[in-house]
């Protein structure tokens, strides 16, 4: 098989070894003459499985015993409503700082709660800044401050964190940066991050979070399958969890872990996207980035042609050239490479070299 550059946003590429050992280990698991899909959840098998994927990703996260690993339904979309039903109020509002289309879903969703206050935007831009810290504004009485770190639909990226009083705890949608590169990750007091970009494919979202959150999170008045204490206290499995997302995230977190640190998934993260930036940039107008350059993400790459007429034909020969998923979100347009962690250094090299062609024929 001649395996693609695979550029998709999510569901993302996975890594081939991660893939051809699952293939081998679907059918039986662990010499039990059955696969894992068809095992009870109750079953040893089962709950090893899920401790041994939550000790990996603490591990790997480099968090200690006062977080939990909770692996839970829904996508990132549905951490929208649980965390503002979980940890805020009317009285004690959550605080969001605004920098796309995903953190404005996070926080729409938490006014349906009557619970949020918008603390920075930059919608102003287009989303293509992320609101200065400086100009971050709590409320009164916040009961957390959430912000997207990374902007997978603009292309923006957070580099630092505001500095917040120990009773604010923040709040972080990683699904499209986490173990992406060095970060101090004992900052938040929760993290929440959708598998299908650098965590597995879909169907399972990881949500970490600091123990004495899940203890305000018990709140009598939501249903149980709704809170955050209902998932701890039963180890993720209250209801029939998502087995073969978790085990592919197992897989996925054992690879990550064999790439070495975060500081060389940093380094080579950030070779790729300078692969394609310097390539941009070099153009001579012909393309244009989207996001601003000091805010520009080592995740998901945006562009577009100056000439817009020409962005049919790109991607057409793209795809003949063995480019998949290069097409921006509808609601931006343009162009987009999504570089997680599974995307081969090579691939963004081909994607450079092409980037230059398609300048040298149509320029």
């Amino acid at each position: 098989m001649n395996r693609r550059h695979n550029f998709n946003p999510g569901p993302a590429a996975l890594p081939l070894e991660v893939l051809t050992q699952a293939r081998e280990e679907a059918v039986e698991y662990g010499n039990r003459g059955m696969s894992l899909m068809e095992m009870s959840h109750r079953s040893p098998e089962v709950e090893r499985m899920v401790e041994e994927t939550r000790e990996l990703l603490l591990g790997l996260l480099g968090l200690d015993d006062r977080y939990e690993a909770l692996f839970m339904a829904g996508g990132a979309s549905a951490q929208f409503g649980f965390i503002p039903m979980n940890l805020a109020s009317a009285e004690a509002p959550g605080n969001y700082v605004l920098s796309g289309s995903f953190a404005e879903k996070a926080y729409l969703e938490a006014m349906r709660a009557g619970a949020a206050v918008a603390a920075a935007s930059s919608k102003q831009t287009g989303w293509r800044a992320i609101p200065k810290l400086a100009d971050i504004q709590l409320a009164e009485h916040a009961a957390y401050l959430h912000m997207t770190t990374n902007n997978t639909i603009e292309g923006t990226q957070l580099r630092e964190l505001p500095d917040v009083s120990a009773n604010v705890p923040l709040i972080g949608d990683m699904t499209s940066d986490i173990l992406s590169r060095p970060f101090d990750y004992a900052r938040f007091g929760l993290i929440y991050a959708s598998a299908q970009k650098n965590l597995g494919p879909a169907g399972v979202t990881a949500v970490i979070i600091r123990r004495d959150l899940i203890e305000r999170s018990a709140k009598a008045d939501i249903p149980h399958i709704f809170r955050y204490d209902t998932f701890a206290q039963h180890d993720s499995l209250y209801n029939t969890p998502p087995v073969h997302a978790i085990w592919m995230m197992k897989l996925m977190l054992e690879w990550t872990r064999n790439q070495g640190s975060s500081e060389v998934l940093g380094e080579r993260n950030a070779r790729k996207a300078c692969l394609l930036y310097d390539a941009i940039d070099a153009s001579g107008g012909f393309y244009e980035g989207i996001a601003a350059a000091e805010n520009r993400s080592m995740m998901n790459i945006t562009w577009k042609l100056t000439d817009e007429r020409l962005e049919a034909s790109f991607l057409a020969q793209a795809e003949k050239n063995g480019f998949e998923g290069l097409a921006g979100h509808r609601s931006v347009g343009g162009l987009r490479a999504s570089i997680y962690n599974a995307v081969p250094e090579e691939s963004c090299a081909a994607l450079a070299s092409f980037l230059r062609e398609f300048v040298r024929n149509h320029g």
